[in-house]
């Protein structure tokens, strides 16, 4: 079960009723401190969880990236929200800092930490006398980087530090207490120089500062620029997904002739400017043009379910007015444009940077292997690298699998390496064993190390493991902030209590802190690895962030590279490292978490999956290949073979809608049975009458075999028939593309009656395809005893013919003509 911990922490109060009874108190109030003086909620005082009465919001940070021109001076701008039943006077609010981060697991637990542990604090500064309900007011807190005057955030060194904003306030009937935090990364790539010198003084030679208006005199002591420790630079790859959830309409074959339906039009939006998937390719495009060399460690990660739908999108295409009627109602949809121009965009920067291919739609490897459809596999893993390449025109990354999830099972790499030699991306907490992380002598600090393993029990599998924590921290980012299933309990926190700007920071710094990590543990005291670190950062492949923020991402990652901390690594260098460990004695256990279960493919869904494609296969192996016709068997079979794997899609599986995702993965299952179902029912046998009448013991039978789906089908007549009579087997018999064709069957019957005969059409594997035909047979035929009538009739002709005869050849009258003699 997912465990989750509140960023904001339980900093509610239960409803206090006291009096000032000390002169002390009286006193703080009066100059102007809050009454609080320990920030720790009633409600943390006493384990009881209480409402909220305010919600704080981080609006700006700046600068969001210290460097070495920054101002020194860090300024946060917030909103406070009284989102509680009472009104709330004396709202105060502070800035505090925690340590610096020293272990990439600290990047997430941090930010879950007590207040208590940001221990560096500043002042209360007042926000407003009164809050009253429904109301919001903004604020501001500025507070030095340095300073041995006034409170500062004490930041003497680069690296990556988390800072809190503390509320304070008291409610209608209650006492003073924290009613809500935010907290959020600050990375510091350098620490700016900061004189606090007075211009007046800088003109006398005087070293003062001005400090709220009073002058002190602060000797020769100035604070001079901290650069980065670039003696130890980090070689980063990141991959850059282009993904999306499946779009297209379920249970609709394919067709050279109908347009593509889809359930929304939401991606003409994504496409267009200022759409998501415009901005993570616009950011890509523009780094280009400023800082060309973080390309080098770039790799764009494309879902062939995406480009696929774009593809068709550049073609007229229609939206369905309802998702659970794809074959209803529908509009013209408005993206065309947008599409052909977004599309070849990507085509031209991919032909300048590294391309890989996603597993088909997000699907649930998992789900996949536990299927063991040699189809699916290949739709879901094989025919992505070829539906890049073909059209984008580019070689994509061979041997490369990214699983959505994250994490494998060793089922599921007995999967991926039946293709040959593979070696998966998957985080560095999904893998245990072996050598893949450094620690310094204590065990206190993990940082990335190699990135490179052989898999232990599935032979021609490597694993080149991504930083899960900077993972976690940029799937946090966006619209549709998740937490990837890969998180470890101690690590997740519920996301939507923090503002995209706090998001972000947290995003920034996760990707910063690889190549400003210090050299030394602030804890023990111990020095860290040496130089030889490695990182890949691999966002979720359906990932939401807004152009700003991906620009902003892009912005980080050539800051890096500019300041020294970092040196691009070419994905490819990363997994052909990766690769050479497949012989190596060492090797890592394959962990797979508990919640990827919870946010794997629902069982129903891939039960019903792999019902569906064993007809599917039977279907397409009894359709007829044709190189006249313009749709092969597989053109029509393979859009319903791909709404399986959609079905089977993790997207949105882990977003704020889970139960939402897994309805419509639900009802893609069933638009899809449907559909089978109704390819089946379009070929079937017609008899031409209800009776037939047979003149003879060995009259044929007359039937109509229909066929109504735009492919030939060979199929095969059953006959369900009483002993009496006996049908000839007419084998398999070949149907044309929405056609028909008359057959003739054989039939035999020993006996005069009535007979009752159902007609079937098969597949030659033997699966019945349409509704079965009743057809009542009447037989005219007498079996032996009209053959011995005839015999027994037939012999006395020839004796009275005999007679007669013998009768003239004497010359004397028959006796039979006695009374009929000639006058």
């Amino acid at each position: 079960m997912t465990v989750l911990v509140s960023r904001t922490g339980a900093a509610v109060l239960t409803v206090l009723v006291f009096v000032l009874t000390t002169m002390g108190a009286a006193t703080l109030s009066v100059l102007g401190v809050p009454a609080a003086a320990d920030p720790a909620s009633a409600s943390e005082q006493t384990g009881t969880t209480d409402p909220r009465f305010l919600e704080l919001r981080i609006d700006e940070v700046t600068p969001s990236v210290v460097t070495m021109v920054s101002e020194p001076v860090v300024t946060v701008r917030g909103t406070v929200t009284n989102i509680g039943d009472r009104d709330v006077t004396d709202v105060w609010v502070r800035l505090q800092r925690a340590p610096v981060v020293s272990t990439a697991a600290e990047l997430r637990t941090s930010l879950s930490l007590d207040q208590a542990g940001y221990d560096t604090v500043g002042e209360f500064e007042e926000v407003a006398d009164l809050i009253e309900q429904g109301e919001s007011t903004e604020f501001t807190l500025e507070l030095p980087l340095r300073s041995e005057l006034v409170p500062s955030l004490d930041i003497e060194t680069p690296g990556v530090y988390p800072l809190l904003v503390n509320v304070n306030g008291v409610p209608e009937y209650g006492g003073a207490a924290r009613l809500d935090d935010a907290r959020f990364l600050l990375p510091v790539l350098a620490v700016p120089a900061s004189d606090e010198v007075t211009e007046d003084a800088a003109s006398t030679g005087a070293r003062t500062s001005n400090i709220d208006g009073a002058v002190i005199d602060v000797g020769d002591e100035a604070f001079p620029a901290v650069p980065p420790d670039v003696s130890r630079p980090a070689a980063t790859t990141m991959l850059w997904p282009l993904a999306d959830r499946p779009r297209l309409a379920a249970g609709l074959p394919g067709s050279h002739t109908e347009p593509v339906r889809l359930v929304d039009d939401d991606l003409a939006s994504s496409l267009a400017e200022g759409g998501r998937l415009d901005g993570l390719l616009r950011a890509v495009e523009d780094t280009v043009r400023t800082e060309p060399r973080v390309l080098e460690g770039l790799c764009l990660a494309v879902d062939p379910d995406l480009l696929v739908t774009v593809v068709n999108m550049t073609r007229d295409y229609l939206v369905v007015d309802d998702p659970a009627d794809p074959t209803g109602p529908a509009r013209p949809g408005a993206g065309s444009e947008a599409a052909s121009a977004w599309l070849e965009r990507l085509r031209t920067l991919a032909a300048s940077t590294c391309t890989v291919a996603l597993p088909f739609a997000q699907v649930d490897l998992t789900a996949l292997a536990d299927l063991g459809d040699p189809s699916l596999t290949e739709a879901a893993l094989v025919s992505p690298a070829r539906i890049v390449d073909s059209i984008l025109g580019v070689t994509s990354l061979p041997g490369v699998v990214w699983p959505d999830s994250g994490v494998l099972t060793e089922k599921t790499g007995t999967m991926l390496v039946s293709e040959g030699p593979t070696t998966a991306l998957i985080a560095d907490s999904a893998v245990e064993g072996g050598n893949y992380l450094l620690a310094d002598t204590s065990g206190a600090s993990r940082v990335p190390g190699r990135n490179g393993f052989r898999i232990s029990g599935v032979s021609g599998l490597t694993a080149a493991l991504f930083d899960s924590s900077a993972s976690a921290a940029l799937a946090g980012m966006g619209s549709d902030p998740q937490t990837p299933s890969f998180v470890p309990s101690t690590a997740r926190y519920e996301l939507s209590g923090d503002s995209p700007t706090a998001r972000l920071q947290d995003a920034l710094g996760a990707l910063a802190w690889p190549g400003l990590l210090p050299t030394v543990n602030e804890a023990t005291g111990r020095e860290l690895p040496p130089a030889g670190r490695s990182v890949l950062f691999a966002p979720p492949q359906t990932w939401t962030p807004s152009p700003g923020e991906a620009g902003a991402v892009m912005s980080m990652l050539s800051s890096l590279v500019r300041a020294g901390l970092t040196t691009p690594r070419p994905l490819s260098a990363l997994v052909d490292a990766a690769a050479s460990t497949a012989d190596a004695p060492s090797s890592v256990l394959l962990v797979y978490p508990e919640q990827a279960i919870t946010d794997g493919a629902a069982a129903p869904v891939v039960t019903d999956a792999g019902e569906q494609v064993r007809r599917l296969d039977a279907l397409q192996t009894a359709l007829v290949e044709d190189p006249q016709a313009q749709l092969t068997p597989q053109q029509f079979t393979t859009p319903l073979r791909e709404d399986l794997l959609r079905a089977m899609s993790l997207a949105g599986r882990r977003g704020d809608d889970p139960d939402g995702a897994a309805a419509v993965a639900e009802q893609r299952s069933v638009e899809v049975r449907e559909a089978v179902e109704r390819m089946y029912e379009a070929v079937t046998v017609i008899s031409t009458g209800g009776v037939y009448t047979l003149t003879s013991e060995q009259s044929p039978l007359l039937l109509t075999a229909r066929n109504d789906l735009p492919v030939g089908i060979t199929v095969r007549l059953h006959v369900d028939a009483p002993e009496a009579m006996n049908i000839t087997d007419i084998g398999p018999t070949q149907l044309p593309p929405r056609g028909s064709r008359t057959l003739t069957v054989p039939a035999q019957i020993s006996d005069s009656r009535k007979l009752e005969l159902e007609f079937a059409l098969t597949t030659e594997s033997g699966l019945p395809l349409g509704s079965p035909t009743t057809v009542t047979v009447r037989s005219n035929a007498y079996g032996q005893i009209l053959a011995v009538v005839t015999g027994c009739a037939g012999a006395l002709l020839l004796f009275l013919a005999g007679r007669r005869l013998l009768h003239r050849f004497r010359g004397e009258p028959d006796p039979a003509d006695e009374g009929y003699e000639r006058p």
